[in-house]
């Protein structure tokens, strides 16, 4: 039966395609770790506020890099080169959705609208780690493997959600709401293109590693574009709405260390 749950247990029974989820994984979540620590270190000196906050974030994803590692020495595996057209972090960068690498380099403080663009992007990109990461707890919390590790970067991605919505309110209400409203339309969209990509070549990786065959692979590729068709006509709205979270001040506090996984 061809179903979400299926498809991950089989990458995940897998040792090769194992690693290399895991390694893409764990590479999408230190670059957003490293993205995170200079924006930090860039916060112009009338939002100094919301740097611990940022700091933070980056703590969580530098966290979770560290463990889907831990989760490939358990089964004694090392990472694996990223095939770049599977580098969603850095096709999002390439494109122009967020702050680009070059002005994190540097040693000039942000503005307020780089600001803007940053939780905007934040925000996007959150909603589908969220979404994500609910499945894979939905499937998995329980699994004697990696059901804590889910469990524990589930509850971070909502973490890092409700954060930037609270955040990104407290802006509109400080007169940068059409400004926010044109960030997060122009990131959902550029979002939901490239995530699809990364979906049809991850998937082409797997395939081959698994074996799947030609009409399985075509079924998943359509399924993929199935899911991009619907959200280019209305599905992209749930990643530009903004709510005020039940969780309020969610990175008010430090990252939790991760446990030992290995």
């Amino acid at each position: 039966m061809l179903s979400a749950k299926s498809l991950f247990q089989e990458i995940l029974d897998n040792d090769e395609s194992f690693r290399l989820f895991c390694s893409i994984a764990a590479s999408g979540e230190a670059q957003g770790g490293w993205e995170n620590a200079r924006i930090a270190a860039l916060v112009p000196q009338g939002e100094r506020a919301l740097a611990p906050k940022i700091t933070r974030h980056g703590a969580d994803e530098d966290k979770h890099g560290r463990i889907f590692n831990a989760l490939l020495k358990k089964r004694g595996l090392r990472p694996v080169p990223v095939p770049p057209e599977t580098d969603y972090t850095m096709l999002l960068e390439r494109h122009g959705t967020g702050l680009a690498h070059e002005k994190l380099r540097a040693e000039a403080p942000l503005t307020v609208q780089d600001l803007v663009v940053y939780l905007a992007h934040s925000r996007v990109t959150e909603q589908r780690a969220a979404e994500q990461m609910t499945m894979l707890r939905t499937y998995f919390g329980d699994h004697p493997d990696i059901g804590r590790a889910v469990k524990m970067i589930s509850n971070d991605e909502d973490n890092h959600l409700a954060y930037c919505h609270e955040e990104l309110l407290r802006l509109a209400q400080a007169g940068h709401g059409p400004a926010i409203q044109r960030a997060l339309r122009a990131c959902a969209l550029a979002e939901i293109r490239i995530y699809r990509d990364v979906s049809l070549a991850v998937m082409a990786h797997m395939g081959r590693i698994l074996g799947w065959s030609t009409t399985r692979s075509v079924l998943l590729a359509a399924g993929i574009h199935a899911v991009y068709g619907y959200e280019r006509a209305a599905g992209w709205h749930r990643m530009v709405s903004l709510r005020m979270p039940e969780r309020r001040n969610a990175l008010g506090g430090p990252a939790p260390t991760a446990p030992e996984f290995a």
